[in-house]
Formats: structure tokens, sequence, C-alpha cells
């Protein structure tokens, strides 16, 4: 009775869908500025003052597996099954959110479907499936539709950048201002907030270059729409576009060809460690020689020739180079500085030997399908000399895995050299020890190798790493020499010092077809610099991966609403994403410089073919159409505005 009642007045409030309408409505939610250097007078004596406005669409993250979720109470325990990238932050949020202890919470984690950063956020529906399973007193599972990806899951990207560079007359830089706006959505998707997109487009914009003078006022608006989360090469992606775009107008002004310019702007390798205009710090890198490396690998002189030729007989062939720094391994001091609390910023491993002499290891930080189980076997049985299968990653699981903050943020090779490959040394140092007095030897002599613990020079002297293992987990009378404690385990927390910089010059050849406006990359190649390369073949997938989703990012992909914030791409009809024809086998060369400050000399660079490529396709599609004089100012870069516009420069209006 008390229902029917009742009644309720509905009143229709505009909706906010766009930029334009959030700086109309004054929907700011996160607002920096930043300056350094004497910008003013940078630009007050600058030969040259170049300006331009640049807009990138609304992305979907869009694994092959959307997000899900089964979960399950027994009256004790909640455990859930999750692709979730960070089961420890997930767990921590569900303990708050349903008023649990965390030890009674245990999240496991299978290596499926790909995260891109979208799974490493907590949603509604993660806490409504566990609320239901413990209020229902029955499993629930709940596994979304590519149609609710699309509409509820976070996004990425949308924003507008309006820059200014001072520069020389022979194009040196010399100073740049950045006014920068991103559509956050309607609320944060935690643990990330609305300022992750905009700060990191503005403080990586200067890139790779020795920009003294900077300053920028960065912004992020609410609008109704699902929230602008963590997605690979966040930040960067913006920043690498609008900067190389940048550079290519910079040097068509000066008269210097693209290449030309990046020579002369790009920071030495004896420049390093250096201090950005933003307060990074850089910490090691050979840009130059990334640069001269590709161009060689391209052949880039006989390609403007060839294109030249091209462009006489009516073809739209275009030459883009694209240079990028990326941002990588942060640990807790990157985090605590930001003001995130709820993440950690350490990772942890424990290594275990078992009687039978293979080795298993457990770590914080699960896999989606980036090879994590190839590089710590790697690893591990580099350091226990074991064959490589007798070496298992454990499934990820909080109620046996160590805590830690979990993968995102290229964090994942220098987080296995710090807390797997560390906790292998320790395990490899007491097998050394117990193996040392079984064999009369000297600790530092023993060698392991094949399984087993020789005496070096003396390979007759060895006794197998199986023996060892026993022999640690079954004490003999009098127990293990040297006051050694029983087993053969190690965990190691290991917080990495700082963030490390990756980098790469990516090379893009495309061709349009002037009757419909379609871009085809015909050639692609990229010298990739990621410090001590663990694994070639995991890398290698890594950029050609990310490489492949910085295609969509550049050419097809674009979540659209209208003006009353109606979704209109809820398909893949509709939302189109790259297809394997899409893309020439990428050619990939590699420069090591290692980093000074993390272990192994390793640097992360999961995300650097989505910072690259959308940067490095845009500029050889405007390389194509400038004697057409159509400018490239937007991602997606669309088939009918490359043909508007270039019908509008050929037949303007009477």
């Amino acid at each position: 009775d008390a229902r029917e009642a009742i009644s309720v007045d509905w009143t229709p409030l505009p909706a906010v869908a766009t930029l334009d309408q959030a700086l109309a409505a004054d929907r700011v939610i996160f607002h920096r500025r930043h300056r350094a250097g004497d910008v003013d007078g940078a630009f007050a004596r600058a030969a040259l003052v170049v300006g331009e406005t640049f807009a990138h669409g609304r992305c979907a993250p869009m694994p092959m597996e959307p997000r899900g979720m089964m979960a399950d109470w027994d009256g004790e325990t909640l455990t859930l099954w999750s692709p979730s990238q960070c089961p420890s932050l997930l767990r921590t949020a569900l303990a708050a959110a349903l008023d649990l202890p965390e030890m009674r919470i245990r999240v496991v984690t299978p290596d499926v479907g790909g995260g891109f950063g979208l799974k490493m956020q907590v949603f509604p529906e993660d806490v409504a499936v566990a609320a239901l399973a413990r209020m229902l007193q029955r499993p629930v599972k709940w596994i979304e539709e590519r149609r609710e990806n699309l509409a509820a899951a976070s996004q990425a990207r949308e924003g507008r950048t309006a820059v200014e560079i001072a520069a020389a007359a022979d194009g040196t830089l010399l100073a740049m201002r950045a006014r920068i706006v991103s559509d956050a959505g309607a609320y944060h998707a935690y643990p990330t907030t609305a300022a992750l997109e905009p700060l990191g487009t503005a403080s990586i914009l200067p890139g790779p270059y020795r920009v003294s003078a900077y300053e920028y006022d960065t912004r992020a608006l609410a609008t109704h729409k699902p929230p602008l989360g963590a997605y690979r090469g966040v930040g960067m992606t913006m920043g690498a576009f609008v900067m190389e775009r940048m550079l290519d107008l910079v040097a068509e002004r000066a008269g210097l060809d693209p290449a030309e310019i990046r020579r002369r702007n790009l920071l030495p390798r004896e420049a390093y460690p250096f201090k950005s205009a933003t307060g990074l710090t850089y910490d090691s890198g050979d840009f130059p020689k990334a640069l001269e490396q590709v161009l060689a690998a391209v052949g880039y002189e006989e390609l403007r020739r060839t294109q030249a030729k091209q462009r006489a007989t009516g073809r739209l062939v275009g030459i883009g180079i694209a240079c990028y720094t990326e941002y990588t391994g942060m640990g807790s001091t990157i985090f605590r500085l930001r003001g995130m609390t709820e993440v950690p910023g350490i990772e942890a491993a424990t290594v275990a030997v078992d009687p039978d002499g293979t080795a298993r290891c457990s770590v914080s930080f699960p896999t989606q399908g980036q090879g994590h189980g190839t590089t710590i076997a790697q690893l591990v049985a580099d350091r226990l000399g074991l064959a490589l299968e007798h070496v298992r990653l454990e499934p990820g699981d909080t109620s046996r895995s160590p805590r830690g903050s979990g993968t995102f943020g290229s964090r994942g090779t220098v987080a296995m050299l710090g807390s797997a490959g560390a906790a292998a040394d320790l395990v490899a140092e007491k097998i050394r020890a117990l193996a040392a007095d079984r064999l009369e030897a000297s600790a530092a002599d023993v060698v392991l190798a094949a399984g087993r613990a020789a005496v070096r020079g003396f390979p007759d002297r060895a006794v197998s790493v199986a023996e060892i293992a026993r022999v640690a987990y079954a004490p003999p009378l009098g127990g293990l020499p040297g006051g050694q404690t029983p087993g053969l385990a190690a965990t190691v927390f290991f917080d990495p010092p700082g963030a490390t910089f990756s980098g790469a010059v990516h090379v893009a050849v495309v061709e349009i077809d002037p009757e419909t406006g379609r871009v085809g990359v015909a050639r692609y190649a990229l010298v990739e610099d990621c410090g001590t390369v663990i694994n070639p073949m995991i890398v290698e997938g890594q950029i050609h991966g990310a490489v492949t989703q910085g295609l969509g990012e550049a050419l097809l992909e674009d979540v659209v609403y209208d003006e009353s914030g109606q979704l209109l791409t809820a398909t893949l009809m509709d939302y189109a994403v790259p297809r394997a024809d899409d893309l020439p086998e990428p050619e990939i060369g590699h420069l090591e410089t290692p980093s000074p400050i993390m272990p192994g000399g390793v640097k992360g660079m999961g995300e650097g073919g989505t910072i690259g490529a959308p940067a490095a396709i845009a500029n050889a599609v405007a390389d194509a159409m400038r004697h057409l004089g159509v400018r490239i100012t937007a991602l997606p870069i669309r088939p009918e505005s490359l043909l508007r516009r270039a019908a509008a420069r050929l037949d303007p209006p009477s």
C-alpha cells in the first residue's frame, strides 16, 4: 500500500556529454598548473612560434576476455575467481566494502584473457557479485557481454591539448606551453583518479627532447560517461602524439626534414641522467643512436626519393617518425608523491625448491598474457641451475601468493628481477652453502648447473639439487651445517627505487587510397630500448600487440556518444578494432642502455607500441597529405574526413 501511495515526478536534466559542455558547466574535478624555466622570455626571443590544438577520441581497452567474476561464500571465506591485474588491491577493496577482514577473502586470478589496464581497477560489479554470493549463500557468476564492456567499463584517452612551441630559427626547441583538458567521465575507477590521463600527458609531453622552459595547465572534467581509467600507455599516448606532431610542424616552418629536427633536439646519451622540465628524472637512454639505427634499417633517404616519384604519379604516400620516452617500473615513492595511498608500490615473490629438485614461484603480480611464466621461469632456472621445465609459476592466489600491488604500468620485468630474481638468489646461496659442506669446498667455488651443485673445475665432485633439497627439508641428526634453518625457500619484497624510462623511435610508411580515404600501413619499423633484454621473444610479442593497438587508436577506434549522452558505438559493428591484416609485420631492432637504478639494468616496455604507433602513423598521414594542405590534429583519422578536407582544398567553393 505504501508503495502504491508514492508518486514520482521526473525532471529530465541536460546531459553533460562533451568537453565543451563540461567546460561551460565548470565541471572541473582536477586542476593543476606547473611552470619551469623562463617560458615568457623564451617565447619573446624565439624566431619561430608554432601553435596547434589536438584532440584524441575515446577508446575502449577491449581485452579479448571482458570483465567477469565468480564468487562463492562457504560461511567462513569468500572466494573470488577474477581476471584482476591487482588481486591484493581487489581483496582490500572488497574487505572495506563488505566489512570483512582480509583473511576471510581469497582472490584467485587465472591466466586468461588480457587486461591492458582495464582490469587493474575495481568496479561496482565486482562488489555486487561478491555481496550477492555472501547474501544468497551460493556461488554467483557474472561475465560481461561485449555491449556491457563498451557501455559500462572504464574508457580511455579522450582529451584536447592546445600547445605552443617556441623555437630558434634552426629548429632548436626553446620553450613550450600546454593547456590540457580531459573527459574524466562521471566518477573515478578505484584505485586511479581523474588526474591519471591529463597529468600523465602533461608530465611526459616534452618527451626525449631538451626543453628547458615549460608550463602547463591541466584539467579533468566530469561528464555523464563511464570513468576514464587506466589503459596501455595512459597519458603518454596523447603526450607523444601531440609532441611528435608539433615537431613536424616546427620542422615545416624551419624548412627541415622531420628526421633532422629530431637530430637537433634529442637528448644525447651523455645528458643522462636528465631532469626534465616536469621534474622527471630520465635515468638512461640513447635516442640519437636509436634514430639513426631505425633510419638506416628502413633506408630513409631512399624512402624519401621513392616517395617523391610516387607522389609525382598521384599516389598519396607518407613517412612518419615518432620518438617517445616511456615511464616504467615505478615504486612506492612515486605513488606517495602522487598522493596514491591505496597503491603499495611494492611487489613480492616466493621461490621454493621442493625435495624432488623442482622449483615453484608465486608472485604478487599476476599475468594476463604477458608471458610472466616464461620470463620468471627463465630467471629462476638460471639462478638455480635448473632446466626451464623444472620451474613453475604458481597461479595467482592471495591465500598463497605474497602481497603486492599488481600488474600495471610496465612494472613486470622490474618486479621480476627485484623480487623473484632476488628470492632465487637467496635460495641459490643456501644450496651452495649446504652443497659446500657436503663436497668439502668453499661455497664460493660451488657452481649450480644442470640440476647439480658442483665444485668449480671438478665436475665429478657434485651433488644434485634434489638431494640438497631433501636434506634441507629433513635435516640430519645434529641439524643443518652452519646453523642453517630447515627448508629451501625465500620470499623477497621489492620496492623499485624510482621510475626508469625506456623508449623507442618508430617509423611508419602509409599509403592513402584517393578514392576511399582509407589509410593502409605499408611498412612499420622501430628500434626499442628497454634496457637489458631478458627474453627477446617476449619483448617482441609485447611490441607486436601494442603497435597493433596503437594502429587501432590512430585509424579506427572511437567510442562515440550523441549530445544527450547516448552511446552510439555499442557493438563491434560500430566500434572498429584492428584485424590481423591491418598491419604489416613490424621490423624490430633493439638497443640496450641498461638502467643504472634497476636490478639487472632492466626497464619496462609493455606499453611502448601504443605510445609510439599513433604518433608515427599520424605523422605519416600528415606527410602524405601535406601538399594538399591537410593537417592532422585529431585521432582517430577518419577516411571521410581526409577526403572532405582534401576536396575542400582542391575544389574551394566559388
